[in-house]
């Protein structure tokens, strides 16, 4: 442990840190951490506390979520070199369909690409076959595993203050660490136990949500719910926000809102809007193996950070009606970018990771703005009508700009920040749409097309399809999730292949810094999925960590010395047998 002032504490060679709580959280602090400090070329040891296992089914390895990771994260970790495989994915989500009591209407993604995954927190419900590898907090650990991080199965039980460090106690034994880091939910015991350490934290706020896992049959999910997310904003009391999440043999039922109780559940599912997506003859109410009322953050703590110490996720701040692993990568990241890079006393933690918290806990309160006016629409049948009206003229239309669509696509996904939604939702053009759609008396309809489900993040390339095309424009970078892609340098009719990428390798990054043309062709070799990071992603990514730049440019400076050696070599090729 290194100490630059009598203040200051910071890590150094040796240090360990404990990480109490093995969800999103604690793995995204560990997983970056670990990275942050290999970049600095110093060895630190995180032990992660996780008495529960995520490979189990049910409860025994449950962490209540519903299990949507955003587009814009999904993007984010692929950027990171963090792709989450095929067989995590329950289903890939390609639309979301809003229902209120006047009908429905479907919203594509914007890209046309399955960019949302819906996931098992644990191995899934009571009654699915057991297989830990298609858990995503399990996939999470074992990214943290192979960076070097120790898991110990036990609970802790105390913490205390020691003179150079924290002291964690569980029933087998005492450690101490330079360094903790709780990411342990709303529990309340578990929060207690910082507290008695951290005088100045204030437990988050928190109401009860529901969730449960519906079971059906693979094909009666692909052909009531396909690769839709289904979103409900329906006049029933104290319910929010409802959703539907397809997966591949349960349907999760999330309703959000303030105290959720069992006699509101049976109300939304005696709904006709949530009745009519399931089999006539199928009971709701005895088909949900798995069901629970979760606390959700819709407050944050006060001041979670102390000497030696970070609250992240849930326990400290959350995204206001989402499902917590958007928040848990945001708040995870930055207290690992803050604690490797800055300092771990009090005073470093509240000038960097402290930022990150209240930029999260305003942009919650412009959400509760913003759910407060859907609260008036959903009450309001005409204002409803003018809603789905808007929505379905846009999507029908031809070259539409989707301004109320992009704006709620973006609200059920979680992801843009509120505060960007909201000034999307002050649009002139689209208050002056959806003022018009109220009191227009025409009739929209829309058809909504079912798909089959295609696990896997990202667009499925053909062999030999072509991804870029030399000479167009572009703007955006591409991820190889699966399969591998050649690139080729068309010259006066003939080709030649500059490079094979594979998994995880990423091209047509030249877009993203200059308005010229692409300067190769890429296509697929065999079937390739292939993911599209949009430049506002991109460029968020860099801001917060600037050595994805370093990285981009290694990559590029690599890729340039390999393309001059084949071009070198081929017009070598080429003067050897014209001389002959």
């Amino acid at each position: 442990m290194k100490h630059k002032s009598i203040n200051r504490i910071e890590l150094a060679d040796g240090s360990n840190i404990a990480v109490i709580g093995g969800g999103p959280a604690g793995s995204f602090f560990t997983y970056y951490a670990l990275q942050f400090a290999e970049r600095l070329g110093m060895h630190i040891s995180i032990d992660i506390y996780e008495a529960k296992d995520f490979g189990k089914i049910g409860s025994g390895g449950c962490n209540h979520c519903g299990g949507i990771v955003s587009e814009s994260l999904v993007q984010k970790l692929s950027v990171d070199g963090i792709l989450i495989p095929k067989e995590v994915i329950q289903r890939s989500i390609n639309s979301y369909t809003l229902h209120i009591e006047q009908g429905k209407a479907i919203i594509q993604t914007p890209s046309q690409e399955h960019r949302i995954a819906s996931v098992f927190r644990g191995c899934g419900p009571r009654g699915c076959t057991r297989q830990p590898g298609r858990s995503f907090d399990n996939f999470l650990l074992g990214l943290c595993e192979k960076k070097g991080a120790n898991i110990i199965r036990q609970k802790v039980s105390g913490l205390e203050r020691e003179e150079d460090g924290i002291l964690v106690k569980s029933k087998k034994e005492a450690r101490s660490y330079d360094f903790v880091v709780g990411g342990v939910g709303l529990g309340k015991k578990s929060l207690n136990m910082f507290k008695e350490i951290c005088p100045e934290f204030e437990l988050p706020l928190v109401t009860r949500a529901y969730i449960s896992e519906i079971s059906m049959k693979k094909e009666d999910i692909s052909s009531h719910f396909g690769d839709s997310m289904h979103v409900f904003l329906l006049n029933v009391p104290k319910v929010t926000f409802g959703a539907l999440i397809p997966k591949e043999n349960f349907v999760t039922l999330v309703l959000l809102g303030k105290d959720v109780n069992q006699e509101i559940v049976d109300r939304f599912l005696d709904t006709d809007e949530v009745r009519n997506l399931f089999p006539e003859s199928m009971v709701l109410k005895d088909s949900s193996p798995c069901k629970c009322f979760p606390m959700i953050n819709i407050k944050e703590a006060t001041s979670p950070y102390a000497d030696r110490i970070a609250l992240i996720g849930d326990s400290a701040s959350s995204k206001l009606y989402k499902n917590g692993i958007g928040a848990a990568y945001i708040t995870g990241r930055a207290a690992a970018k803050a604690a490797v890079f800055n300092g771990i006393d009090k005073k470093s933690l509240k000038s960097v990771y402290a930022p990150v918290c209240r930029d999260l806990d305003f942009d919650n309160r412009v959400g509760k703005l913003i759910f407060f006016v859907t609260k008036i629409i959903q009450k309001n049948p005409f204002l409803k009508k003018g809603l789905l009206r808007t929505v379905i003229k846009e999507q029908n239309k031809e070259n539409s700009k989707f301004l109320m669509s992009s704006a709620l696509w973006d609200t059920f996904t979680g992801s843009e920040g509120y505060r960007n939604i909201f000034k999307r939702f002050m649009s002139p053009s689209l208050i002056f749409n959806y003022i018009r759609n109220i009191f227009s008396t025409a009739v929209f309809s829309k058809e909504v097309h079912q798909k089959t489900s295609s696990n896997g993040i990202g667009h499925l390339y053909k062999n030999g399809e072509v991804i870029i095309e030399q000479g167009t424009l572009g703007d955006c970078l591409y991820v190889i999730q699966e399969g591998s892609v050649e690139v080729v340098l068309e010259n006066n009719n003939e080709e030649v292949k500059v490079a094979e990428l594979g998994k995880s390798e990423f091209f047509g990054e030249m877009g993203l810094f200059e308005s010229d043309v692409r300067s190769c062709t890429v296509r697929a070799l065999g079937e390739a999925k292939i993911l599209t990071i949009d430049k506002k992603n991109f460029y968020e990514s860099i801001q917060n960590d600037a050595s994805l730049a370093y990285r981009l440019l290694e990559k590029m400076s690599q890729r340039l010395r390999e393309a001059n050696l084949k071009l070198s070599n081929y017009h070598e090729d080429g003067y050897s047998y014209q001389k002959s």
